[in-house]
């Protein structure tokens, strides 16, 4: 009696606990390439609860028909050799499951790593984001402005992020928005997102990178397009410019908070060259880079 007393507390615990939890990001998706993967989280936790229950049932079924019962001494159970239909049917099963789970899974990963569906034939927004110990910096070369830990972006409107790192690898990932991917020292990945609901988010570095990876978060909001491009433009017109050397004093170790700035620092130190991961606009990326390496090598002459 004091066990079912127990267990039940328990539970009633378990319950009270989770009410009170707000929904985890990844399961409140903002845009469709979250929505995705939140989809193929659904997929395999009714997967999984599908085969949990069936074993725990399973396993009741056999603990009640095969119980201990009285029998003689001398009983000897009957010799039973393998059921064919059993062992197919254990085999076959898990078979099944896994060959389902990896077809949902890769339709899922070329789903998310291209332009979001229903923005194909839209021009998409592109913002380099690069990370350095322990800090984040938004680069918008069409809008020619910069942010630090922060980020602004439309909604309804495809999102190219280009990734990589001054510093050890780092992972760039908005769970409301999709999944992470790896920003590197020498090379550019390319990560395809978009927002369909305004409101705040929160991003991070996903990727251990040092004492100060705790705290190595950004804060995104998401608005719309009208929003965004007044904000633009009052940043063209108030924010200080971003110098060489102001930007070499923020690749230092440390936290900062919400920088702003007119002028990328593109112009002066251009992104890695060489692939561009992930990227399905590999002649416009190729002409991007030319133009950042251009925008170096003048600076270099003067």
């Amino acid at each position: 009696m004091r066990m079912k007393w127990t267990f039940l507390a328990a539970i009633l615990t378990m319950i009270a606990l989770l009410a009170g939890c707000e929904p985890l990001m990844v399961l409140d998706p903002k845009g469709p390439q979250a929505e995705t993967t939140a989809n193929v989280i659904w997929i395999s936790i009714a997967t999984m609860a599908i085969v949990v229950i069936a074993v725990f049932a399973l396993m009741a079924y056999v603990v009640f028909k095969y119980r201990a019962s009285k029998q003689s001494e001398d009983y000897e159970p009957p010799h039973i050799e393998g059921n064919h239909i059993v062992e197919s049917i254990i085999v076959g099963i898990p078979v099944i499951i896994i060959i389902f789970l990896s077809i949902v899974t890769v339709k899922s990963n070329y789903a998310v790593e291209a332009t979001p569906k229903g923005y194909e034939d839209q021009k998409p927004l592109v913002v380099y984001a690069s990370s350095s110990d322990w800090k984040w910096h938004f680069s918008y070369p069409e809008e020619n402005i910069e942010t630090v830990n922060y980020l602004y972006i439309p909604t309804d409107r495809a999102l190219e992020f280009r990734l990589y790192s001054y510093g050890p690898i780092t992972s760039f990932w908005i769970p409301q928005l999709g999944g992470q991917k790896y920003a590197m020292s020498d090379m550019v990945t390319t990560l395809h997102l978009a927002a369909e609901v305004p409101g705040e988010y929160m991003g991070r570095n996903a990727n251990f990178s040092g004492k100060g990876f705790a705290e190595n978060i950004f804060h995104v909001e998401a608005m719309p397009e009208a929003e965004f491009n007044e904000w633009v433009a009052d940043v063209k017109a108030t924010a200080e410019p971003l110098t060489e050397e102001k930007f070499n004093e923020l690749l230092e170790p440390g936290h900062l908070g919400q920088l702003t700035f007119s002028g990328t620092h593109l112009e002066f130190l251009p992104p890695p060259e060489g692939h561009h991961h992930g990227s399905s606009h590999s002649d416009e990326d190729e002409h991007d880079s030319d133009d950042a390496q251009g925008a170096h090598d003048e600076h270099s002459n003067h």
